[in-house]
């Protein structure tokens, strides 16, 4: 029987407020434990929460950004269960009166076909989001500090949190990374949230059913809980999906459950049988007045907007002639977007695609290898264009030029000549003098007798072997075009003679 993976996403990501959501409690990570959670995050008795609005206001933004509802009246409840981490036994979120409610997120997937699994294909796919509320955040137990016992910090306990749920969009764990991805981008691209996923601030609920092809009933479906990392989304959503067709085919029954995702055995595991909302016992808080959004305050929040990354990769195809590939990797976050346009004013416009090759090759080479971001890039938007400028004029090879970059990268200087410095202090400069270049061919030429030979004998390796060997006497500052049209020319003379 062929099977079809049904996927929504719940996705919680911490607000960039300096404070909690009801109280003035810093929300700054990695303080000692328990240090920050203030008597209104504990719910003590006689304190009252009040309502951050910065919160509010990125929630907007975030509901602006996807083209939501942003509700006029909304209202906040309690959720009502009990856990260690939540000590007042109850948390403050927003239940049937979300603030944002149905907005869209285009994403771009790229996934391997089933028939041929070494052939990409990329599409694009609108995920429907059906709301985003605001919540606090509970505390964290540790488990790995105590032999035997299990830690309770309170520091995030009333940490502000947007929940954002989609509908069962999703067919395959491609698509569901591919959103995270892009959801992840513009969280932290609208500077809502710093979307350090190791920290917690961005974490992922996969709700998980699979069901057979051309039914339209979902099947029972699987909530695997608190995935901090792209790879264990898409590692736990390929596992739960084998999981479940496995156990319906050998005449199982899937279980509605909360499930969490062991990365070292790559597997999900039962951790509680999945609550419905009647569970939770909802009501409003008494505690919060209903919160009215005003159209101006709306308009307000829409004026501080940025360009958004769907807009600004359309502005990249249309202005820089960019294909939709290269568009696409260069909006993948506000800072790289920022550091390519930056480096394009110091080249012009007619250089756009030159230095977009460079950031999505050699650039994010070297950011890999040196497991960093574009922001912790130590060089800088007008080094790399005025190391790119020379390729242009022709006065480096593009080899030499990498070995500058390298250079530059290295010594980390500001200056924005560091290119121009390099060069002259080393001797880097292409050969194009065509009397130089010429008795550099006719010494290898010389050195070189067997593959002449080969060469007139119809072998066209021995001609690049021929190529290789002069680059390597000049140290690769001949111009590649000009080495293959003058070799071309004296081998030509040499068979005339």
């Amino acid at each position: 029987m062929d099977w079809e993976i049904v996927i929504g996403l719940e996705t919680h990501a911490q607000l960039s407020t300096v404070s909690k959501i009801f109280s003035g409690a810093s929300t700054r990570f990695g303080a000692a434990p328990n240090t920050q959670a203030s008597a209104i995050d504990l719910a003590l008795p006689g304190v009252l929460p009040v309502l951050n609005r910065g919160a509010v206001e990125r929630a907007i933004c975030f509901g602006l950004a996807i083209d939501a509802k942003i509700a006029s009246h909304s209202v906040f409840a309690r959720k009502n269960y009990f856990y260690p981490d939540l000590p007042k036994g109850y948390q403050i979120s927003q239940y049937d009166m979300p603030i944002v409610e149905h907005g869209n997120l285009t994403i771009q997937v790229s996934q391997t076909s089933s028939d041929d699994k070494n052939q990409p294909h990329d599409y694009e796919k609108t995920i429907h989001i059906l709301r985003a509320h605001l919540e606090e955040d509970a505390g964290k137990l540790l488990h790995e500090e105590f032999a035997g016992m299990t830690g309770v910090d309170l520091n995030r306990a009333g940490t502000p949190l947007l929940e954002i749920v989609t509908d069962p969009d999703m067919r395959s764990a491609a698509e569901a990374v591919a959103y995270a991805k892009a959801l992840h981008t513009l969280v932290v691209w609208l500077g809502i949230c710093d979307g350090n996923m190791q920290e917690g601030s961005f974490r992922c609920d996969a709700n998980v059913s699979v069901r057979p092809v051309g039914q339209k009933e979902l099947g029972t479906r699987t909530e695997i809980k608190n995935l901090n990392s792209f790879r264990f989304l898409d590692e736990a959503i390929r596992y739960e999906a084998r999981r479940q067709i496995r156990l319906i085919e050998e005449g199982g029954r899937v279980t509605q459950e909360t499930r969490l995702y062991d990365p070292n055995r790559r597997e999900t595991r039962s951790m509680r049988s999945k609550e419905d909302a009647h569970d939770y016992r909802y009501f409003s808080d008494p505690d919060l007045l209903p919160l009215v959004v005003s159209p101006d305050w709306i308009e307000q929040v829409r004026s501080t907007l940025p360009e958004l990354p769907a807009a600004m990769s359309e502005r990249f195809i249309n202005v820089y002639e960019l294909s939709s590939y290269d568009a696409h990797q260069l909006t993948t976050s506000k800072t790289l977007a920022d550091y390519y346009e930056a480096a394009v004013k110091k080249m012009g416009t007619q250089h756009a695609k030159a230095l977009a090759n460079w950031m999505t090759g050699e650039l994010a080479a070297q950011l890999k290898r040196h497991e960093l971001t574009i922001e912790a890039c130590p060089v800088t938007p007008a080094q790399l264009a005025r190391l790119l400028m020379h390729i242009v004029n022709g006065s480096i090879s593009n080899k030499i030029a990498k070995e500058v970059f390298q250079a530059i990268w290295d010594e980390k200087a500001l200056d924005e000549e560091a290119a121009d410095r390099i060069i002259d202090a080393q001797g880097l400069q292409q050969i194009s003098g065509v009397g130089e270049l010429e008795a550099i061919i006719d010494q290898v030429l010389a050195a070189n007798l067997k593959s002449v030979e080969e060469f007139r004998a119809g072998k066209q390796k021995a001609f690049n072997a021929l190529v290789g060997q002069v680059m390597k006497a000049t140290r690769g500052k001949a111009n590649p075009q000009q080495v293959n049209a003058c070799l071309q020319q004296k081998l030509d003379e040499e068979k005339s003679v």
